[in-house]
């Protein structure tokens, strides 16, 4: 977003504040608002705010709900965005059930290790792809069942050697070739989603079914999500964390890639 990426043609002008989830305290409500009342921890997803994102101190925020009480308020403002991605992934789209192999194709990501965990609650068996060993280690950490390396291995090879009849299911948050490989280790009639996004998007293949979806926040999208992240238990795995006058470091790493989880901004250390 900040170079200028939108996902429709309608592009707000900058400056822009960015910032599409978080977490913090109420300061106020307004006239018509019941459900909440200042002082109550919150978190929140506001996608394309016309009143501006949460790199600030202060946010107007339509769509929010209370984080489960073990939360801090960095893992609550690192989780809407990505939480509410991977379970509408794994839940409304997929249907995950109780046995079925699943990989979830760029695992170690901020969606993508939150997607693995979900599934395993579900009583999915996982296979995880992720880069390099400590993208590898991470995901076993998180509970995969087997991980590959997308950059160095065979995914085809490898989705067919974790069910030999091709696997039920693909999460997808990560697009190219090594994608376009995994598919081939989809059985016939297996399921293919991915969010909006993710590019190069797939390509169809026959007796499998692709979806895109993009996420829905909204009252009883955050009841869900809270309920999820306190079934599954959820581990909300923070890679770095910057003050927000340091927002352009934390772009700079996010620039480097291959981050394990989510960065995060503090508005102010206490």
């Amino acid at each position: 977003m900040r170079e200028g990426w939108w996902p429709d043609s309608e592009r707000p002008g900058f400056p822009l504040v960015l910032g599409t989830d978080g977490s913090g305290t109420v300061a106020a409500v307004g006239s018509r608002v019941r459900r909440f009342t200042p002082g109550e921890r919150v978190y929140a997803y506001s996608f394309a705010n016309p009143k501006g994102g949460f790199y600030a101190e202060y946010v107007a925020a339509d769509k929010a709900g209370r984080p489960p009480a073990d939360l801090g308020l960095a893992e609550a403002g690192a989780v809407p965005t990505t939480g509410l991605t991977a379970i509408q992934g794994i839940d409304d789209v997929l249907h995950i059930k109780r046995g079925e192999a699943v990989v979830i194709h760029g695992a170690a990501g901020g969606v993508g290790g939150l997607a693995l965990q979900f599934a395993k609650m579900r009583g999915a068996r996982v296979l995880a792809t992720a880069s390099g060993r400590d993208g590898i280690a991470f995901v076993r950490r998180l509970g995969a069942d087997a991980a590959a390396d997308g950059r160095r291995e065979d995914l085809a090879a490898a989705a067919l050697a974790f069910a030999p009849g091709g696997v039920d299911a693909v999460l997808a948050f990560a697009g190219g070739k090594p994608l376009t490989r995994l598919l081939h280790g989809v059985r016939h009639g297996g399921r293919v989603a991915f969010p909006n996004g993710v590019e190069p998007a797939p390509r169809k293949r026959r007796g499998v079914s692709l979806k895109s979806y993009d996420a829905t926040p909204g009252v009883r999208e955050f009841q869900r999500l809270g309920r999820a992240i306190a079934a599954a238990r959820l581990e909300v795995p923070i890679a770095a964390s910057y003050p927000l006058a340091q927002a352009a470091k934390a772009h700079a790493r996010l620039i480097k890639r291959h981050v394990l989880g989510k960065i995060v901004l503090r508005v102010r250390d206490r």
